[in-house]
């Protein structure tokens, strides 16, 4: 009897504190992505009004549209760059800045305000830069490969986004690999240092495998932030030069808004959630196979 109404009390709680954010999580995610999941199997079209089962059609679509398997390649690359270069640059400075050096907590409080301003707002700001800072300085040097800005060029405008990308990011992964330096036991460090385990050779057998967990959510986080780009892909190039800078995300939302092919778009996005799971699920595993226990 005691441990039933026990039962009840606990369950009474759970529904008090954890119902709200359960029904809003169902409403807000699970069910749209279900309803999602089943328009991909439809033709539906807003404008048209028209639902009918059309079954794997959109998908075979999607494998059939060159545009789109292209953007997509380029999404890749640019996730690539983009977690390779944000989380070398965060490493590096969450070294030094552990390092007890003057002014630390002034310089992370710095390399981490990047990461504070919107992605809109932080396009039309390098835009600007791109377009009138850097050629001026270009010109100012005689310096010809600045004197013309990176986003006018079909095969450098990319760049241009990684650059905005890793100077946004870079910021905010240093605080998680700061966390992962602090975390690490002083017993460890110092019987490394009783073993003559000095430089490098501490920092490759030591520090890095401690710091495992840490590469596991900056890893996470740049790649499922990378594959979903799209307010600082809308903001500072638009696509542009000729599309060559067109993102998985901004396609899907031309496609299913613009072109009024929500069907396939929906599809795309399935896609693309499925590739980032994936991906993100297998960079987690193989990660955590080199985790040391403290």
């Amino acid at each position: 009897m005691i441990s039933r109404k026990k039962s009840l009390k606990n369950a009474g709680l759970f529904i008090t504190f954890m119902g709200p954010s359960l029904i809003a999580f169902t409403c807000i995610l699970v069910i749209p992505f279900l309803y999602g999941v089943f328009l991909t199997f439809t033709n539906y079209n807003p404008v048209k009004g028209t639902k009918d089962f059309v079954g794997f059609a959109n998908f075979i679509a999607i494998f059939s549209d060159k545009e789109f398997m292209t953007q997509f390649l380029k999404t890749l690359l640019y996730v690539f760059y983009s977690t390779v270069f944000c989380n070398l640059l965060a490493f590096i400075l969450a070294y030094i800045l552990t390092s007890n050096i003057k002014t630390q907590n002034f310089l992370r409080s710095g390399f981490f305000t990047p990461n504070l301003i919107g992605g809109i707002i932080l396009g039309y700001i390098w835009k600007f830069i791109f377009a009138n800072v850097i050629t001026q300085l270009g010109h100012s040097w005689d310096f010809e490969p600045l004197k013309t800005s990176l986003l006018t060029h079909p095969d450098r405008a990319i760049l241009a986004m990684i650059i905005v990308t890793v100077w946004q990011y870079a910021g905010y992964l240093m605080m998680i690999y700061i966390a992962g330096f602090v975390g690490i036991k002083k017993e460890v460090l110092e019987a490394a240092d009783i073993d003559g385990a000095k430089g490098m050779k501490k920092l490759f057998y030591i520090t890095i495998p401690s710091m495992v967990p840490s590469f596991i959510i900056c890893f996470f986080i740049t790649i499922s932030r990378g594959f979903m780009a799209y307010d600082l892909n809308l903001a500072l190039t638009n696509g542009a030069p000729y599309g060559s800078t067109r993102l998985a995300s901004m396609h899907i939302y031309q496609k299913a808004f613009q072109a009024n092919q929500y069907a396939v778009g929906q599809a795309e996005a399935i896609v693309l959630f499925i590739v980032v799971a994936l991906v993100t699920v297998t960079q987690v595993m193989l990660t955590k196979k080199y985790e040391v226990e403290a």
